[in-house]
């Protein structure tokens, strides 16, 4: 399987783990260790964890200036996942704003 492929994998499952914490910090909990041992939150860091070793397999086959450029990929994940999981608007300064980000980090990899 393509290296870069299971990078891009792998920075989507991070974003959706991001958005489980997201979905589980808005609820009301009966204590602190309920909101911290609950499914959400146990299957997002499992996720991260599942995320972190699929990072570190793809940089076998992907440069690490080049991992930098497929991270910023988790910039248009989230919005795009925030508006259908959470119902955000992606407005045009959030757009503006990722559009920035990502060109600052092509600037810096590529140089």
């Amino acid at each position: 399987m393509n290296y870069i492929i299971i990078f891009l994998l792998s920075v989507f499952v991070s974003s959706v783990s991001q958005i489980l914490l997201k979905k589980s910090a808005g609820r009301q909990y009966k204590s602190v260790i309920a909101e911290y041992l609950n499914p959400r939150v146990i299957t997002a860091y499992g996720m991260f964890f599942l995320s972190t070793l699929l990072t570190m397999y793809a940089y076998k086959g992907v440069p690490l200036s080049f991992g930098a450029l497929l991270e910023a990929a988790g910039y248009i994940y989230i919005p795009v996942l925030s508006y259908f999981f959470l119902g955000e608007k992606i407005t045009s300064l959030k757009i503006t704003g990722a559009v920035l980000i990502i060109l600052g980090i092509c600037c810096y990899s590529l140089l």
